[in-house]
């Protein structure tokens, strides 16, 4: 089987799903959520300590992942550990075959269900990047050590969309990509027409080799696509897809279709690498949106 990174080399459009690891000591735990997207989506994001609420840790659950066949993308954020911590980790995560890196500031502790923690922020996510392919391409540690081994680290970074104005750049995610970013994954963004003028954009300033994946919901409802638009930083859905989900009498059925439409229209633009199917609370949606896309999609990977 081609890896995630064989895949977008070749053009082909990836689908990309997310799990988060569960609040449990068992293994199987983990195994049951992640089973049903096994031989359905290209990789697997394992988010680390998403919400800033603990969880399975995503280092060992990214390695289990492997063991049931399923390719992970390791989520690391700045947040927990210094950089020495961070640099054991991807150590570690060399050591264990996980390739594929999803560097995160991650959430603010006071966003969590223990608000006085200490974030850490010894790195941020650009120098997270920097310190990975420094690892990876040098074999050095900072501070001139030697690291035996190979790592083949496939970095990724994260991304919001926007609707580009007049005389804007993308300097955030410039200096990600100069840093050593080869994929970025993004925010929900499910306006296609705002991607065609972000990527178009993007391509203009140089970063039209960044593979750029897009974030999309199965969304269940008007009211929780409202919620998103309101709570979560960046979201991007469009009042027509809001009025769709009102007037449908499953709406969570049509909000399904309509996920299904949106990666069609996005496998359309070139300068889409593929989607990044998020759904909290609705993971038993992903698995029959990947189906319905690759049945219509022949650019999709298989």
């Amino acid at each position: 089987m081609d890896t995630l990174q064989q895949k977008l080399a070749a053009g082909r459009f990836v689908i990309t799903a997310e799990i988060t690891p569960p609040v449990s000591f068992d293994r199987a735990d983990l195994s049951a959520k992640a089973a049903p997207l096994k031989g359905l989506a290209d990789a697997v994001n394992v988010t680390d300590g998403a919400g800033a609420r603990p969880h399975m840790g995503a280092l060992a659950a990214a390695a289990i992942l492997i063991q049931d066949g399923i390719e992970p993308i390791l989520q690391l954020t700045c947040r927990d550990r210094n950089r020495i911590a961070l640099q054991s980790d991807l150590m570690g995560a060399a050591a264990l075959g996980i390739q594929n890196l999803l560097i995160l500031r991650g959430d603010d502790p006071s966003a969590g269900d223990q608000p006085d923690a200490k974030g850490v922020f010894d790195l941020d996510a650009r120098g997270l990047i920097e310190t990975a392919r420094k690892l990876r391409d040098d074999h050095e540690l900072p501070g001139g050590r030697k690291v035996a081994g190979t790592a083949a680290f496939f970095l990724g970074a994260a991304d919001a969309p926007i609707d580009p104005p007049p005389g804007w750049e993308p300097k955030g995610l410039a200096a990600k990509a100069a840093a050593g970013a080869q994929f970025a994954q993004t925010q929900f963004c499910m306006d296609p027409d705002v991607v065609a003028r972000y990527t178009a954009r993007l391509a203009g300033h140089g970063l039209g080799h960044l593979k750029l994946i897009v974030g999309i919901a199965p969304l269940r409802s008007a009211k929780s696509a409202r919620w998103m638009r309101e709570k979560l930083f960046g979201t991007i859905i469009p009042d027509a897809t809001v009025a769709r989900l009102e007037a449908a009498a499953d709406p969570a059925a049509e909000g399904r279709a309509i996920a299904v439409d949106l990666i069609a229209a996005l496998a359309a633009n070139p300068g889409v690498a593929g989607v990044h199917i998020m759904a909290p609370n609705n993971d038993e949606a992903v698995p029959p949106v990947i189906r319905a896309a690759r049945a219509s999609i022949k650019r999709l990977s298989a």
